[in-house]
């Protein structure tokens, strides 16, 4: 699932390929000794290892996964993107040791909503948990402005929600969430359209005015991550995304 590989490859391939530095800088690092494997200084960087070895450059021991993924609890403010010019994104706030290239968000989340971003640089699993015959669930509290009649908003979201502009969403479960002066609900959907559950609940006469991703598929957001910070997933971790416990 991780991509945790034996696979031999030149040594400045495996390290180039982490997003730290190029292959001529590898070369330099590798001269001046500062890159050991398995705890052997080696210069010669056309010697094949692989991502299981363990390989330290000035110090710092490479990530053992051929690919990244990485749990962001996404702030307020900060864009789904890799690329934008007026805001930050979700790859700017990642802290120094987790950068590297081709990272992304696998899915987008509004600006204005918080939670659970996964970033990664693994094209393949990022398109198997967003496609929508995967039905890997996605999991939200929302806030809402007015009160709504619940059993019927839950048939209409277990039928499929028709938005305004007539397109027809998959099946998707809402769940009422007591609390004496807030309207509050839980949401799993199992698709990624544009504004969706915004789109959801406005058919329903009412607006989203807080928004959080709190799960993809069986894996919660880290209650303890502070919103703005991000950490690796473990292997187990990225077996229960593919894990889902709703069944609709």
């Amino acid at each position: 699932m991780s991509k945790n590989v034996s696979k031999i490859e030149r040594l400045d391939k495996i390290i180039s390929s982490q997003g730290l530095v190029s292959r001529s800088e590898v070369k330099q690092l590798a001269k001046r000794g500062d890159i050991t494997v398995n705890g052997v200084v080696v210069k010669d960087t056309s010697l094949k290892f692989s991502y299981d070895d363990v390989i330290v450059v000035e110090g710092k021991r490479l990530f053992q996964t051929k690919y990244t993924y990485i749990m962001l609890n996404k702030p307020k403010g900060v864009v789904s993107s890799t690329d934008d010019k007026r805001d930050k994104t979700v790859v700017d706030i990642l802290p120094d040791d987790l950068k590297r290239k081709n990272l992304f968000p696998a899915g987008r989340l509004d600006k204005d909503t918080t939670g659970f971003c996964l970033i990664t640089d693994d094209g393949e699993f990022a398109h198997n948990i967003l496609s929508p015959s995967r039905h890997v669930t996605k999991t939200y509290i929302a806030e809402v402005s007015e009160a709504i009649d619940v059993e019927k908003a839950k048939k209409a979201f277990s039928d499929g929600v028709i938005l305004a502009d007539g397109t027809v969403l998959l099946s998707a479960l809402l769940e009422e969430i007591p609390c004496e002066d807030r309207h509050l609900f839980k949401v799993i959907i199992k698709e990624g359209k544009y504004h969706q559950i915004k789109r959801m609940f406005a058919s329903l006469g009412t607006t989203v005015i807080e928004l959080k991703r709190i799960a993809i598929g069986g894996l919660p957001l880290d209650e303890s991550l502070p919103e703005g910070s991000a950490r690796v997933l473990s292997d187990d971790e990225l077996k229960s995304i593919v894990k889902n416990d709703e069944k609709f």
